[in-house]
């Protein structure tokens, strides 16, 4: 543990935003998962419509610099792929 007050405080900032980050992290996660569920579903209508907001989640992420914009961009490249080539 941190000695000096400013360390201290340093810790106590870091800390809280690697929970923040976390969460968005999770967030976006959860929008790729249920894009996969609704292409397994067969639903193309629900499938594209949770991939249109899937896809803002990512790109809120991205911006964050939460993720990296090349992994944002191959995550919805994929999903993209994935919706289209439903029957």
């Amino acid at each position: 543990m941190a000695n000096i007050a400013s360390a201290r405080k340093a810790a106590r900032q870091s800390e809280k935003r690697r929970q923040h980050n976390a969460s968005l992290r999770s967030r976006m996660r959860t929008a790729i998962k249920d894009v996969i569920k609704a292409i397994e579903a067969g639903d193309k209508t629900a499938a594209k419509a949770v991939y249109q907001s899937a896809t803002s989640t990512i790109d809120i992420i991205a911006d964050k610099n939460i993720i990296h914009k090349n992994k944002a961009a191959r995550h919805k490249s994929r999903l993209s792929a994935a919706v289209k080539a439903m029957a």
